[in-house]
């Protein structure tokens, strides 16, 4: 049975400027409500995309976690799959866990598994539009001896690499994803942007940056910057289970507040959050 969408709140006294869109907050019955809305409203976008003239390519950045990936595998079932022309889209990460390429906890080595190896093999998405964050090459006991600073070099490595990569294939000055799509963590974080790390602050140009010390493990990641986040034309949070609900009470309320990142998350032309009763349970 379709699940009606319910508007929890009008937030468009929340928008923080003219160039951002307001904030939308979507509540559906359950957890997978959430990921079926979400998987629709991608394939949606991404065909209207394409369907408009003079676009060649589609840019969506997929996210990790739980939602995240549980949100790839319902789009391989959903009958609008077939709708997107796979070949002119370009898939890129959020943020990444700064392991070994063949580490399951790297979040490129889940969304394959759950959407995007399929695609291949199916001949619809060229191995080509898969853009993955570089990941760790150093040997096990580099890794084990290294210290902070050494981590750190290497994971910045990683994400001056994947910033060249954008520029490189985007616009060089002005980089812009189509569709930005976004898990929150307990601790209201997104992408890999913690509550009082400096990271979220990031505002000198960097499109993104190493992260050592995650509060979450792995300790060692590469994160997309608020301002390059900010900039994708949609972005989107997907929020579900009472484990999240300390997360949207502390973030709902506020706009772009360090300590509750994921209320940084919005895109120029759509914010909407999608959320279920029990990440928010009251509208």
């Amino acid at each position: 049975m379709a699940t009606k969408p319910q508007i929890a709140h009008d937030t468009q006294a929340l928008a923080t400027g003219a160039s951002l869109a307001p904030r939308l907050v979507v509540r559906y019955a359950n957890e997978e409500a959430v990921a079926q809305a979400a998987a629709n409203r991608i394939l949606l976008r991404l065909s209207d995309i394409l369907a408009t003239p003079g676009r060649d390519f589609a840019d969506f950045a997929v996210t990790g976690g739980g939602d995240g990936i549980h949100v790839l595998e319902v789009m391989l079932t959903n009958p609008l799959l077939t709708s997107v022309d796979w070949s002119r889209v370009r898939i890129w990460w959020g943020d990444e866990r700064f392991v070994l390429e063949d580490d399951d906890d790297r979040n490129a080595k889940q969304a394959r598994e759950g959407l995007l190896n399929e695609l291949v093999r199916r001949g619809m998405l060229p191995e080509e539009n898969i853009y993955e964050m570089p990941a760790d090459t150093r040997d096990a006991a580099t890794r084990a001896a290294a210290t902070d600073t050494e981590n750190q070099a290497a994971a910045d490595a990683s994400a001056a690499a994947y910033e060249k990569t954008l520029r490189a294939t985007l616009d060089a000055d002005d980089p812009r994803l189509d569709i930005a799509l976004f898990g929150v963590g307990p601790d209201a974080h997104f992408a890999s942007l913690f509550p009082g790390h400096e990271e979220v602050k990031i505002n000198d140009g960097r499109l993104a940056t190493g992260v050592i010390n995650s509060p979450k493990p792995p300790s060692l990641r590469v994160s997309l910057t608020v301002p390059v986040i900010q900039r994708s034309h949609n972005v989107w949070v997907i929020a579900s289970s009472t484990s999240k609900t300390d997360a949207m009470a502390k973030a709902l309320p506020v706009i772009n507040d360090p300590m509750a990142p994921v209320s940084h998350a919005a895109g120029t032309d759509s914010t909407v959050w999608m959320v279920d009763v029990n990440a928010v349970p009251e509208a």
